[in-house]
């Protein structure tokens, strides 16, 4: 989710485990059942999906009332949607001339603070029903990166910045009362306690402040020596005596902070060894639960399930960081079907398709886009990229097998013959088939050159290949051999699939029809 070396700054969860998307590609934000079903056991899988932002999004937060979500962009709008009913958009407001990095909404669900990298400023105060301002956001000389309300009256705020500073505020209207320099490099967290008697801060220097929370008082540094690289995140549990930190050293730590020690460590990768996707970027204590579910970001963007006094996690959820770029079935798991899924980063990952879980496949795998991916009834999945290879997946042990075959040309398609005898990869140049062992049998060019396939697929008897002409030609497998053509087809022919008893052929075209 995270592009490395950014960490707090591009991520955001939520209380209530709402949870953010890859700001690099992507324009939505997923919203999970966690905070809407606490009764109910944790189910990633039960997730809802909005989408009306325009461009990437960075943060998203649940108003108090549990009703809206406010959520941010690069571009520096703050969208408010209903996140009970269909998703409909209440409000949408720009509000600084760059990134959001961070919004809050105050107790009476009312008013919501947005801060950000601004061009002029770095952070406003608004309505949330209107988008009017109710108060002005001053005091720093860099950008903003977490900001926090007092959620009882009299209404305080806290935001903490890349200039080592943390400004209080009074509200409302929300302005300017003092500014607090104990951090000595960026402050990347601050939370208000839910009773708001405390502030809490983090950041890169490892170091954590707690302050009062109605005076913005400094009061103590706790935790010296405790996390070894950079905070990047902070929540409090429900009864205001506990909070969680996470951290670049891989850790996330539960804090009593009244006694100012680490009551419980949780360090996630492989003990002893450096991991930097294991960089814990992110971590939320979901006030709405009563079973102490702590759920913790990493750099990898995978979401780890944690719950106090346990020592192990309850479970990690994997996922693509990056767009989906092909997709195939698979029956050949005890648990049911399931899908393999490839993505633009080279990953492939293999889905529950009942639990709506993924687990990356194993093994040395493609090096960047899959192209494609096809299933064989032998068991064996087959995905090509391009790096230029083909790779061959065994289903049920969920590990690439072999070593990779490269291809003559840069992968379009590639299809398996349902007996598991060949494999046809589609490339720029032509169709090359492989047998079982990954041998190359044979390869064709079409027109001279001249011509591009773009889609392809395959029975015992049957290959049929799309080419950018708009044409689409039927060979035999094994040998190559044209046996049919079809010519001035509508539009170039993207998709192709066999029915499963061969009778039909399904082709999917370039201006989104279906023959």
């Amino acid at each position: 989710m995270c592009p490395v070396g950014i960490a707090l700054k591009e991520c955001r969860i939520d209380l209530g485990a709402l949870t953010l998307n890859d700001k690099r590609t992507t324009n939505s934000i997923g919203l999970r059942s966690e905070r809407r079903a606490p009764r109910i056991r944790y189910n990633p899988a039960l997730s809802t999906q909005y989408s009306a932002h325009t461009t990437a999004t960075t943060v998203a937060r649940f108003s108090p009332s549990g009703y809206y979500i406010a959520s941010g962009d690069v571009s520096g709008t703050v969208r408010v949607w209903d996140c009970v009913g269909e998703g409909a958009t209440k409000g949408e407001y720009h509000i600084i001339g760059g990134r959001i990095n961070d919004l809050a909404w105050d107790g009476d669900s009312a008013r919501i603070i947005a801060v950000g990298d601004g061009k002029e400023k770095y952070g406003h105060c608004i309505t949330a029903d209107s988008g009017n301002s109710v108060g002005e956001i001053s005091g720093h000389s860099s950008q903003i990166n977490s900001v926090s309300i007092r959620q009882q009256r009299p209404l305080r705020a806290a935001t903490v910045s890349d200039d080592t500073s943390l400004v209080f505020y009074h509200g409302a209207p929300f302005k300017f009362n003092t500014i607090l320099r104990k951090h000595q490099r960026f402050i990347y967290g601050v939370a208000f306690s839910p009773d708001g008697s405390s502030i809490v801060s983090v950041g890169a220097d490892k170091q954590i402040f707690l302050y009062d929370g109605k005076t913005g008082e400094p009061r103590t540094e706790i935790g010296a020596g405790e996390h070894k690289g950079s905070i990047f995140s902070v929540s409090w549990a429900r009864d205001s005596k506990k909070f969680v930190t996470s951290s670049a050293d891989q850790t996330v730590k539960i804090w009593d902070a009244e006694a100012g020690k680490a009551i419980q460590t949780w360090r996630m990768g492989e003990e002893g060894k450096v991991s930097v996707p294991d960089h814990q970027v992110g971590v939320v204590w979901p006030s709405g639960r009563s079973d102490g579910l702590i759920i913790s970001l990493n750099l990898n963007g995978d979401l780890t399930y944690l719950s106090e006094g346990e020592p192990a996690p309850r479970r990690v959820v994997h996922g693509h960081q990056k767009n989906i770029t092909a997709v195939a079935q698979s029956e050949f798991k005890a648990s049911g079907p399931t899908l393999f899924t490839g993505s633009s980063d080279g990953h492939i990952c293999n889905w529950d398709v009942r639990a709506g879980t993924a687990d990356f496949v194993d093994g040395d795998g493609h090096s960047n886009y899959v192209s494609a991916i096809a299933s064989a009834p032998s068991g064996r999945i087959y995905s090509v990229g391009w790096d230029d290879s083909l790779r061959s997946i065994d289903a049920t042990a969920t590990v690439f097998t072999g070593s990779a075959t490269t291809t003559d040309g840069q992968p379009k398609g590639v299809a398996a013959t349902p007996n598991g005898g060949l494999t046809a990869v589609a490339t720029h140049k032509g169709v090359e088939t492989f047998n079982k062992d990954g041998q190359k049998q044979k390869d064709s060019r079409f027109g001279g050159g001249t011509m591009s396939p773009t889609a392809i697929a395959a029975t015992d008897n049957l290959l049929a290949v799309a080419g950018d002409d708009s044409t689409l030609h039927i060979l035999d497998p094994t040998s190559l051999d044209p046996k049919h053509k079809l010519t001035a087809l509508n539009s170039t022919v993207s998709a192709l699939s066999f029915s499963p008893m061969a009778q039909y052929l399904a082709a999917g075209f370039a201006n989104g029809k279906i023959s």
